[in-house]
């Protein structure tokens, strides 16, 4: 909120949905692919070709739908949109209009300054997309690689609820999670793959009509969208304070620059002429169809972190980093199923594995340790066998070097094991503090903190091999507390 006026922001996000081929077509999908090598007849719009619905695209859309608690049309249609770009070969694009396949949902986003906000969302609806203009790769021409022309898409499109970047961000970031967990997309950013139209508005505060809205187009990071509302909702109080009028029009995100720049004046819905697609046959999902979508959902993040906080007693901080990810909460739970200490586990996932992951620069499903392994330095440490910070600075990376051993033979190995000859303990404590008779004077008469090195010297006789625990309990036996102070 600035200057007495508040920001209204929505977004459109399209999502390259995860199929082999495109969405009316049987060309591959394939970002890497040489320019217009990923074309056939239908892509480039020849004359007497029909389009074939993909399947697939039509199942990954109602996942996302339902996973944002949409109402999911039994039946629609799709349409033609009708207008002229060079990467667009038909002069169209099939897209859907009047009958999107999901409307009326929302989703709950958390806020990095804590609690919730629902945004909600208007419609996910399928598309194609076009292909890509390329205007540095020739001094003279611009270049068009249609590789990406027709590939499925859907439109994901949010209710003008957001207030802040703050919250644009959150809700960017959660859609991109949730599409990675149900495998609808990739979510890459950086190749094009989830990309964001920011509508941006002001208004004062107080007032119930929104202002007029400018489009930021193609917005390819999550912090971009933040910087971008910031610096529209910038520019567009100072032309209201200084007496001018926000135009309805296109912009573009000018990362270098860090603004936004004019495209051109926003098109209205009438210019894109949309009639029902006359190609292909209306669409219609029927109840059991709908069933057996909603029974592959997988489990959702939101309902995984309430999960881990509220039934596993983990912190907010601990649940967030562990729901990042499906394929990290997946092996969170695969370590749970051998070793059930919840707290634990969350602790080594989130602590040794995760930095190791960030060091060489890979993520969990190249992890070389499986479930069992970590689950197996759990019930070592949990049982008291292997000492917290043996397990840590030298099974687990041991471990990791021989990921076909299992944790105690490895242990066994390192000489890790701790003794559990409690007898043989309390003589060696009772030598030690024979040896040191001051100190334990010193102690009795109220310096609790030789306790410490009682301990330590303990550690040094048995190399290590003692249940800190046990010696902790053993020494306070035979020294007794120390005097009050």
């Amino acid at each position: 909120m600035q200057h007495g006026y508040e920001t209204v922001v929505g977004i459109e996000i399209h999502a390259q949905l995860n199929t082999r081929s495109k969405i009316f077509s049987p060309d591959a999908v394939d970002f890497a692919g040489a320019p217009n090598t990923r074309i056939a007849p239908v892509t480039l719009g020849l004359p007497g070709v029909l389009p074939v619905l993909n399947r697939q695209a039509v199942r990954l859309a109602a996942k996302m739908g339902m996973a944002t608690h949409c109402h999911i049309a039994e039946h629609c249609y799709f349409a033609r949109k009708n207008y002229f770009y060079p990467d667009l070969p038909k002069g169209y694009q099939i897209s859907q209009d009047k009958t999107p396949l999901c409307t009326a949902g929302h989703l709950e986003v958390r806020l990095p300054a804590g609690g919730t906000k629902r945004i909600g969302i208007t419609r996910i609806h399928i598309e194609e997309d076009a292909g890509k203009s390329l205007h540095d790769q020739d001094p003279f021409d611009s270049l068009i690689d249609l590789n990406r022309a027709g590939v499925g898409l859907i439109e994901i499109v949010s209710e003008p609820d957001i207030r802040t970047p703050e919250e644009a961000a959150a809700y960017v970031t959660e859609i991109r999670k949730l599409v990675r967990y149900l495998g609808v997309c990739d979510g890459n950013m950086e190749e094009g793959n989830l990309r964001c139209d920011v509508n941006i508005s002001v208004r004062k505060v107080g007032t119930e009509r929104f202002g007029t809205r400018n489009e930021v187009k193609n917005v390819n990071s999550i912090s971009n969208v933040a910087r971008a509302i910031v610096y529209e909702t910038e520019r567009q109080i100072a032309l209201l304070e200084s007496g001018g009028t926000v135009v309805q029009e296109t912009r573009t995100w000018d990362a270098v620059n860090n603004r936004t720049v004019i495209l051109r004046e926003k098109e209205t819905a009438d210019d894109y002429r949309y009639f029902p697609e006359p190609d292909l046959q209306p669409l219609h999902l029927d109840a059991a169809l709908l069933a057996e979508l909603r029974a592959e959902l997988p489990e959702l993040p939101e309902a995984l972190y309430q999960k881990y906080t509220q039934e596993y007693g983990l912190n907010d901080f601990d649940a967030g980093l562990l729901t990042e990810q499906r394929e990290f909460s997946d092996f969170y739970a695969a370590v749970l199923l051998h070793a059930p200490y919840h707290k634990a586990a969350a602790n080594w996932l989130n602590g040794p594995v995760r930095s190791w992951l960030n060091e060489q620069a890979r993520d969990i499903t190249e992890f070389p340790l499986q479930a069992q392994h970590i689950a197996g330095i759990l019930q070592l440490v949990e049982s008291g066998k292997v000492s917290h910070s043996m397990a840590k600075e030298k099974l687990f990376p041991a471990l990791v070097s021989s990921p076909h051993l299992p944790a105690e033979e490895v242990a066994t190995q390192l000489n890790l094991l701790l003794e559990t000859d409690t007898a043989a303990l309390a003589a060696t404590i009772a030598e030690i503090l024979a040896a040191n008779p001051d100190k334990v004077e010193t102690y009795r008469a109220g310096k609790a903190g030789l306790l410490g090195f009682f301990v330590g010297q303990v550690m040094k006789a048995t190399q290590g091999k003692a249940d800190p625990k046990a010696i902790n309990e053993l020494l306070m036996a035979q020294l007794g507390e120390p005097a009050a102070s």
